[in-house]
C-alpha cells in the first residue's frame, strides 16, 4: 500500500494524514505549500477529488469554493503582514495544470524578493526555489502555519457571529 499522503493530497485530508493541514473549510481544505520560498504560501483543495475545475461545481458550491479561497487569502494575508513586515500583497491563482483536481494557490508577496521577480508571476521563480531542501516546508515554518489557522479561525467565528451592527 503507497503510504505517500502527496498521491493522495484530499483523500489524506479527509482521513487526518495529511501533514500540510491547517484546517477544514466549509468545501475545501486549507494546506500550507509545500514550498515555502514566499513564506506562507498556501493551497486550497477542493473536498472532492473528481472535481477537476470550478465549473464542476453546483453554482452554490462554487461560490461556497470561492469564498473559501477569500478566506484563506485573508488569513494568509493577515498573518504575513502580522509577521514580516515586508509582506506587499496576495495573488490568487486556480490553475490546474499540473494536479487533476480543483485547488487555488495563495502566493504572499514581499518587497525583499528578488528585484527581477518581484512583480513577476511566481511560476518564474528558478528551479532551485521549487526543488530540494532549502525551500522544503519545515518546522520553522510552525509559526507561520499556526498564524494562519489562528486567522482562519478568528475569519470563521466573525463570520458565524454575523455582520457587526
Amino acid at each position: 500500500m503507497d503510504t505517500d499522503w502527496r498521491r493522495d493530497r484530499i483523500g489524506s485530508a479527509h482521513r487526518g494524514e495529511n501533514p500540510t493541514l491547517m484546517r477544514r473549510l466549509d468545501v475545501g481544505f486549507a494546506v500550507i505549500g509545500d514550498r515555502q520560498f514566499l513564506p506562507g504560501y498556501s493551497v486550497l483543495l477542493t473536498d472532492d477529488p473528481a472535481v477537476t475545475r470550478l465549473s464542476d461545481l453546483p453554482r452554490p458550491r462554487r461560490l461556497a469554493y470561492l469564498t473559501d479561497t477569500e478566506r484563506l487569502a485573508e488569513a494568509v494575508e493577515r498573518a504575513c503582514a502580522r509577521l514580516d513586515p515586508a509582506f506587499r500583497r496576495v495573488n490568487i491563482e486556480i490553475l490546474g495544470n499540473t494536479d487533476p483536481y480543483l485547488h487555488a494557490h495563495v502566493w504572499p508577496r514581499y518587497d525583499w524578493e528578488p528585484a527581477g521577480l518581484v512583480r513577476l508571476p511566481v511560476w518564474l521563480y528558478g528551479e532551485e526555489y521549487w526543488r530540494g531542501e532549502r525551500h522544503a516546508l519545515a518546522p520553522r515554518h510552525d509559526a507561520l502555519r499556526a498564524a494562519i489557522g489562528e486567522e482562519l479561525d478568528l475569519l470563521a467565528d466573525q463570520e458565524a457571529a454575523g455582520p457587526a451592527t
